[in-house]
């Protein structure tokens, strides 16, 4: 599979924002992260339904919508989303997964399911045939900037090996937190293909994205 980048919005310069969706789409980028954050699953707040809808009037970059946000199947219909996006819901965030993943799929969006550190992989066993890319939490989710779980290398191994012993070569692993060059690369040595680049990477003071985005290229290839 092709390895991707997936900026994480909410690490950008919000007094910059439309250079920097530009900046996205000269290089390529393939899909732009969106951080939903409703202060129950997780304690923090980030961006809203607006900004969504404004993100996707202003650039043609699919959009990787992450719910962090308690029973997403009541909250779907206040995003927009549709032919080419992602949208992930965790695992732990709801009783009606089938359900959520369901109403993703019915507008045409590719459906994750994102899955906490700690989180077993086996809990994907019934879901399988309703997935298109498993999001693997290499930090807490919440805040950004925080340090890599170590052990979470070792399960995207063990996520890729599960997913292929099972005939769904197809699923895609995203990896999110703490992806900086150094571990981009350990990450897709063990098995990921789409990479979600915050403040460790490719958001740095003073460094132009072109030389970033070259950079984890490089890392993830």
């Amino acid at each position: 599979m092709k390895k991707q980048i997936s900026p994480s919005i909410m690490c950008a310069d919000f007094m910059n924002l439309k250079e920097c969706v530009r900046d996205f789409e000269d290089n390529g980028i393939e899909y732009i992260h969106v951080d939903i954050m409703d202060g129950h699953f997780v304690s923090n707040y980030t961006l809203g339904t607006d900004f969504c809808k404004i993100l996707k009037r202003e650039t043609h970059i699919p959009i990787d919508l992450h719910l962090m946000v308690e029973e997403p199947e009541k909250k779907l219909d206040w995003f927009e989303f549709g032919e080419g996006d992602y949208v992930s819901v965790h695992y732990e965030s709801t009783k009606h997964l089938q359900r959520a993943l369901s109403q993703i799929k019915s507008r045409g969006a590719k459906a994750m399911v994102a899955l906490n550190p700690a989180t077993p992989i086996e809990v994907l066993e019934w879901v399988l045939p309703d997935i298109d890319a498993v999001l693997l939490m290499t930090v807490n989710p919440g805040f950004a900037g925080q340090k890599l779980v170590p052990q979470c290398l070792e399960k995207i191994t063990a996520l890729r090996r599960y997913l292929d012993e099972r005939g769904y070569t197809q699923v895609e692993i995203e990896v999110d937190g703490n992806v900086s060059f150094e571990n981009a690369r350990k990450m897709s040595d063990a098995g990921a293909d789409i990479f979600v680049a915050g403040t460790s990477s490719l958001f740095k003071a003073g460094v132009p994205m072109s030389e970033s985005v070259k950079k984890m290229r490089e890392s993830i290839n």
